[in-house]
């Protein structure tokens, strides 16, 4: 029963995640309430999620959504990005962490008010002073603490104007790319409860494809509130497992 529950869990957090961010509001939870260890939760979910945000950046490419060419750079970016955050992270304490979380996430939500940004444009994603530091930075959010990268991102797409459907791949890849060495480090450390992972990244690849579709459909007016309501979730579940 807990395998086809998780298969399911993957279906729901990855297309959430695909859509709007925010799928580990799901997983992560509904694995510890099921039992399965905290490292080996996280190490399946960073399975999980490079394969299925890779999944899902390859069927947008395959459909010409998006362009290789204008986004391979965001691969060193979000790497450098990960392994710092993955340094300060052991240089600071769990509470230091979960307020800086709250700040960006709150940050993020008060600016999705004032800020520009709907997706309804069509720029290009080039590397500009806004982009390197934001994704990079982003990258180090993701080192440091995870929840909400997603989320984080397409905020930051949607103020560079870029169009949501190719945001949702840009995401994905950065995913991919800070997801990679993390999955790689908890493999090697033994973490890994293989029959539990398989069946999370089944339904985690499921997700990701129906996310696709859905983020292709989905108008770029409707992109925002959800973002915000995602935001408010995971300010609420960061503090009151903080608190």
């Amino acid at each position: 029963m807990d395998y086809l529950v998780l298969f399911f869990i993957g279906i729901t957090a990855t297309t959430i995640g695909t859509l709007a961010g925010g799928g580990g509001l799901i997983s992560l939870p509904a694995m510890l309430l099921l039992g399965v260890p905290i490292h080996s939760a996280i190490g399946a979910n960073k399975v999980s999620n490079t394969v299925s945000s890779f999944s899902s950046f390859f069927v947008l490419l395959k459909h010409k959504r998006i362009s290789l060419r204008e986004s391979l750079w965001i691969i060193p970016v979000s790497l450098f990005g990960g392994v710092s955050g993955g340094f300060l992270a052991t240089r600071l304490t769990d509470q230091q962490l979960s307020i800086f979380a709250i700040g960006l996430l709150v940050f993020a939500f008060v600016t999705s008010f004032i800020g520009k940004g709907d997706f309804s444009g069509d720029k290009k994603l080039t590397v500009n002073r806004i982009s390197v530091p934001g994704l990079y930075s982003i990258g180090i959010y993701d080192g440091l603490f995870g929840p909400g990268q997603g989320t984080l991102m397409l905020y930051l797409f949607g103020y560079l104007e870029v169009a949501y459907i190719r945001a949702v791949g840009y995401v994905r890849l950065a995913t991919f790319s800070s997801c990679f060495g993390a999955a790689i480090t908890y493999i090697a450390a033994g973490k890994i409860i293989w029959p539990l992972t398989i069946m999370l990244l089944l339904g985690s690849v499921t997700g990701a494809q129906l996310g696709v579709r859905l983020a292709e459909k989905l108008k770029p007016a409707y992109v925002k509130p959800i973002l915000r309501i995602v935001t408010v979730a995971l300010i609420v579940q960061i503090v009151l497992d903080s608190f």
